[in-house]
């Protein structure tokens, strides 16, 4: 009697697992300064692609080292990184980290009023498939964010017309929740990580009680959200004064 081939539960696909991060400057709710318990919070997490916010390279404040080759060598992945602040050797920026084959598209400022804000875009090849991944880090000023949400959505960045119809994932501190004006531009565009799993939302400020839901991963239709989650142990709630958003995509 032939046996019966086992049936396949998911759908054809690669899986990916994506994370945002605010590690603020690798200093801790304890005020410890460590890039290696920020390193830990994201191994234990397993991601396959890592946008953070909040990286200080060179700064004085943090003893003068690179946080993101730091954590990167760690993670034992590559690493792109931005600075939106640059004075003399001190930086002050965003990266995005992956051990797939990744290329740099873009890097470059945002409209500021307030702090400097930048994004950085890079595309990330997943077997057969080009990924497109955006990761910023948006202003305090409200009309700040309204006019870098302005910003990303337009064919200089998202909306080039060169990856018209392509996969891209947008990951960042948005300092924006739901009923913002910043967030609704990129939610009539892409689809919000948390909410297309179809669990409830959870905030990812403050860490320690977190209330807003300040970090976000959005999607294109090219790109199916498995689920999300929003971790919250002990060593998450002392690393940083965010909680990390990680999301299971399927290409």
């Amino acid at each position: 009697m032939a046996s019966q081939r086992p049936e396949n539960p998911d759908p054809p696909g690669t899986i990916l697992k994506i994370l945002s991060y605010n590690v603020h400057s690798c200093i801790g709710t304890d005020r410890k300064l460590d890039p290696a318990r920020i390193a830990q919070v994201i191994a234990d997490l397993s991601p396959d692609i890592i946008g953070l916010q909040e990286l200080d390279v060179g700064r004085s404040r943090t003893g003068g080292v690179d946080q993101a080759h730091i954590i990167a060598s760690l993670l034992r992945m590559k690493y792109h990184f931005h600075a939106a602040l640059h004075v003399t050797e001190e930086r002050y920026g965003d990266a995005i980290l992956t051990a797939l084959p990744m290329k740099l598209i873009k890097s470059g400022m945002l409209p500021s009023s307030g702090e400097q804000r930048g994004a950085l875009w890079v595309e990330i090849t997943v077997g057969d498939t080009s990924l497109q991944v955006f990761n910023t880090h948006l202003g305090l000023r409200r009309s700040d964010r309204i006019q870098q949400a302005a910003s990303l959505l337009s064919p200089a960045w998202l909306g080039h017309p060169a990856y018209d119809g392509t996969a891209k994932v947008l990951i960042g501190d948005l300092n924006s929740v739901g009923s913002s004006t910043a967030y609704k531009h990129f939610a009539r565009r892409f689809h919000d990580a948390q909410k297309a799993a179809g669990a409830t939302p959870k905030p990812t400020f403050p860490s320690r009680f977190p209330l807003m839901r300040l970090d976000h991963i959005f999607v294109s239709d090219h790109v199916e959200v498995v689920e999300t989650q929003v971790p919250s142990t002990t060593l998450v709630r002392q690393a940083s004064d965010h909680v990390p958003l990680l999301a299971t995509v399927r290409l």
